[in-house]
């Protein structure tokens, strides 16, 4: 009796060992088929996030003139290039230009008045498909969008009262000069550093509009104003040539395009098409004489 319990015992303790044993390898393998599925989702998130991030923006072209219209970012106040009239409806050079090409490819222009200052986040952002209001090419705003050929020739004028002692840009120094906030007479003042510097304040007084820099020379409280030529000539004209100076110096000429999102190659080329056919056809000459006369 005691033989056969100690045999059963000894049977029973070789059961349990060898359960423990194969349940610790079972246990091993799973922990390695484990590791070995980490590893592998690792290495494809790995790949997947190297393909995403150098992978380029898809091209929605064709899906937006499919649609039947683009959405045009506006600063309704820059006239002549577009602007509200008395009854409130935009109107301007830029806005009938921009309603000519549509007809061309086909699709109807929606204008949305925008922050000028967020136009590149508005348009990156998909809630604008074309920034076309007086947009002056400058190379900074080329690493944000794509831009059509150019359209039309302007200057960053520099303006004062017709009373000012202000005749020359050194004049400028220890003075208040205004622009327009996130515009390309910002970006030509501070790319003279030293003149910049030398302003009040160290830099030049920064507003949402144009005509808000205007309003603050005519009150005083700016000794100059850099601003577009196209939009400065037409204002003087509205309010009263006579008590302005234009000195004839000034912070560069540039160039007028329509800005895009990069990835939009074919957008682009239509544009640029349908450019071209407006100034064949005389719809850009046209369109001059009526906003610019000579």
């Amino acid at each position: 009796m005691i033989h056969t319990g100690i045999v059963g015992s000894f049977h029973g303790f070789r059961f349990i060992s060898c359960y423990i044993r194969e349940k610790e390898k079972g246990e091993e393998m799973k922990m390695k088929r484990w590791k070995t599925l980490c590893a592998m989702l690792g290495v494809m998130l790995l790949v997947c996030g190297c393909q995403s991030a150098e992978a380029p923006a898809q091209d929605e072209s064709d899906a937006l003139l499919g649609r039947g219209y683009l959405v045009v970012g506006v600063d309704d106040t820059f006239a002549p290039m577009g602007f509200r009239d008395e009854n409130n409806e935009l109107t301007g050079y830029d806005i009938e230009l921009a309603r000519a090409v549509g007809e061309k490819l086909g699709v109807e222009m929606r204008f949305q008045t925008i922050d000028w200052s967020m136009k590149e986040t508005e348009l990156n952002a998909g809630n604008i498909d074309l920034i076309w209001n007086g947009y002056s090419i400058t190379e900074s705003r080329r690493q944000q969008v794509a831009f059509s050929e150019p359209y039309l020739q302007n200057r960053q004028l520099i303006i004062t009262l017709a009373d000012s002692d202000i005749r020359t840009r050194s004049d400028l120094a220890g003075r208040v000069v205004a622009v327009q906030k996130e515009s390309s007479a910002l970006e030509a003042v501070m790319a003279d550093e030293a003149l910049s510097a030398s302003l009040q304040g160290g830099a030049p007084v920064e507003f949402d509009t144009n005509i808000d820099c205007f309003m603050d020379l005519e009150a005083g409280r700016s000794d100059a104003i850099v601003v577009d030529e196209v939009l400065a000539r037409y204002v003087m004209s509205q309010r009263g040539i006579e008590q302005y100076n234009v000195l004839d110096e000034d912070f560069g000429s540039e160039e007028y395009g329509i800005g895009m999102r990069k990835s939009d190659q074919l957008l682009q080329q239509r544009i640029n098409e349908a450019m071209e056919q407006c100034e064949q056809d005389g719809t850009v000459a046209a369109l001059q004489a009526k906003w610019f006369g000579e």
